[in-house]
C-alpha cells in the first residue's frame, strides 16, 4: 500500500518558503508545516517515478490491473505475473489487428497459451439480380479450434466473450477446445 514514507524528509520544506515573520517568530506554523512536509515528501517521488507505474513490466503488481483498465483489457487473476504483464503490454498492438482473421488467432493464442485454428466462411455475398438467392454460405460462421496441453484449464466462458468482441456481431462462431 502507498502512502507516507516514515523518516522521508522533504527536499522543499515547506516551513522555508514561509515569510520570514513565521519563520522566526511562530513555532506552532512551524510545527504544522512540518506535519505537511511528512505527508507530502513522498508525492515528489512518485512524479518522478511515474514513468514506472505506467510501464506493464515495472507498475507494481497492485496497479497492473488498474493500468490494464486503461487498454480495455481484463486481467486473469490465476495467471503469473509475468504473463500479466505481458498481455497489458501487448494488448495495444493486439487490438490493432482485432477484427481479422490473424489479430483473433494471436488474441486467443496469447489469452489461451495453446495454438488456434480459425475457419471462416468468409466475405460477403452480393447478387445481381433483386430478390435472388445469395451465392454460397447463405449465413457467415467463424468456427474456432483452441489446441492445449489440458482442456480443463481453459476457461470457455472468457474465449466466447473474446471471440464475440472481435467478430462482428451478425457473425454465428463455434469454439472447440481440444487436447494437442
Amino acid at each position: 500500500m502507498r502512502g507516507t514514507v516514515r523518516g522521508l524528509r522533504s527536499a522543499q520544506r515547506i516551513g522555508d518558503m514561509l515569510p520570514g515573520v513565521y519563520q522566526d517568530n511562530d513555532p506552532v506554523m512551524l510545527a504544522f508545516t512540518q506535519g505537511l512536509d511528512e505527508v507530502l515528501a513522498p508525492i515528489p517521488g512518485v512524479l518522478d517515478s511515474l514513468g514506472a507505474y505506467i510501464d506493464p513490466q515495472l507498475a507494481p503488481p497492485d496497479f497492473l490491473g488498474w493500468l490494464a483498465t486503461w487498454v480495455g483489457v481484463d486481467l486473469d487473476e490465476n495467471w503469473a505475473l509475468d504473463r500479466q504483464r505481458s498481455w497489458v503490454g501487448n494488448a495495444v498492438n493486439l487490438f490493432h489487428e482485432l477484427g481479422t482473421e490473424e489479430g483473433l488467432r494471436k488474441h486467443l493464442e496469447f489469452a489461451t497459451g495453446g495454438r488456434v485454428e480459425i475457419e471462416d466462411s468468409g466475405g460477403i455475398a452480393v447478387s445481381q439480380l433483386p430478390g435472388a438467392d445469395l451465392p454460397g454460405d447463405p449465413e457467415p460462421r467463424v468456427s474456432v479450434r483452441v489446441f492445449v496441453s489440458d482442456p480443463d484449464s481453459v476457461d470457455i466462458p472468457t474465449i466466447n466473450r473474446l471471440i464475440i468482441s472481435a467478430k462482428p456481431a451478425w457473425v454465428a462462431h463455434s469454439l472447440e477446445v481440444l487436447q494437442g
